[in-house]
């Protein structure tokens, strides 16, 4: 090979390699809001943040941050804790416009998405078989509603999107937290890893969680707490798609379900501050979308991710990043 025709050969090689690695000269700092660990959220973080360095400027560091959950991501990356974070589609769009339920009217608005559709969040309910027999209340309705039998009631502390699902179905139902307790139940709110002990020993009778397919948890308690998934009653399920969440059958994914579970979707998708730089979002967008395979193969709950539909509306509920549309262009997915 003649030495110029080399030169242009190794300057188009090191020009080619250039383009994979964002503009940005100096390194950055990336926190991934997740969940606590031994939850789905925290195993897309962990892996995410394992594809990312060796993509990020020399030096970069990505740390996942092992609290936090759909309400209160949002919040911590409106605040710069995190850069990077998990949500759902229905927080983030109560976040940016300030729900007064949820966030009590305070908007956030330097959040925006970057990858959209990830994977169907079912919030959905199980309760312990010997506490439906001795009560008589084999339904979420009655037990709720239940003066003598009162349940003692599971679920994720605040911060996840599920306590504040569960208040809106509480309310559609005619009934709150206080009436519960009044009736002489429980509320329990814990991390999903102490939650199986707790409905396995008997500490607990109705367990509440969003989670997609194969959740580590809900996985545990449906091989070992001897429980059944009861459906959300068409009344709650009429409230809260009135808030935005998509009434959605939880197929036959877990041991105690005979058919699919009347339940609700959430949506899940991964949000960025406003403020961080285009070419970051842009490799991170690119990362993800590229990877699937990656991810797919650390849980099973985003084999069906559809890169092609990432974009979209609908899968976003709140603007995307400039880094990401520019991505989303380049692929020709966004005109």
């Amino acid at each position: 090979m003649k030495r110029k025709e080399w030169f242009v050969k190794l300057s188009g090689m090191l020009l080619a390699g250039a383009l994979l690695m964002p503009s940005t000269a100096s390194a950055v700092d990336l926190k991934i809001g997740a969940l606590p660990i031994g939850t789905s959220w925290y195993v897309f973080g962990a892996t995410l943040a394992k594809l990312l360095e060796p993509v990020l400027p020399p030096g970069s560091n990505v740390e996942v941050v092992a609290k936090g959950g759909g309400v209160g991501n949002p919040i911590a990356v409106e605040q710069g804790k995190e850069q990077l974070a998990l949500s759902n589609v229905c927080t983030s769009v109560w976040a940016m416009e300030g729900d007064k339920d949820i966030y009590k009217g305070v908007q956030h608005k330097n959040i925006r998405s970057l990858v959209g559709g990830l994977n169907p969040v079912w919030v959905f309910a199980m309760m312990r078989e010997d506490y439906m027999k001795k009560s008589g209340n084999d339904t979420l309705e009655k037990a709720l509603l239940s003066k003598t039998h009162a349940p003692r009631i599971v679920m994720k502390p605040a911060g996840s999107s599920v306590p504040p699902i569960v208040d809106l179905l509480f309310s559609a139902l005619g009934t709150s937290r206080d009436q519960i307790k009044a009736n002489g139940g429980e509320i329990i709110q814990v991390g999903a890893d102490q939650i199986p002990g707790m409905i396995r020993d008997g500490r607990a009778d109705l367990y509440f969680e969003g989670a997609p397919q194969g959740h580590p948890a809900v996985t545990e308690v449906g091989l070992t707490g001897n429980v059944k998934f009861v459906d959300f009653p068409e009344k709650g399920l009429k409230a809260l798609a009135a808030k935005g969440l998509n009434p959605l059958p939880m197929p036959v994914f877990y041991k105690g379900q005979e058919k699919p579970t009347k339940a609700v979707d959430m949506g899940t998708h991964l949000i960025a501050r406003a403020d961080v730089p285009d070419d970051i979002a842009y490799v991170v967008t690119k990362t993800l979308i590229e990877k699937k395979a990656d991810m797919a193969a650390a849980h099973k709950a985003w084999a069906d991710f559809t890169p092609e539909d990432a974009w979209k509306p609908e899968n976003n509920g709140i603007p995307l990043h400039p880094g990401a549309i520019k991505y989303y262009k380049e692929r020709g997915w966004m005109k």
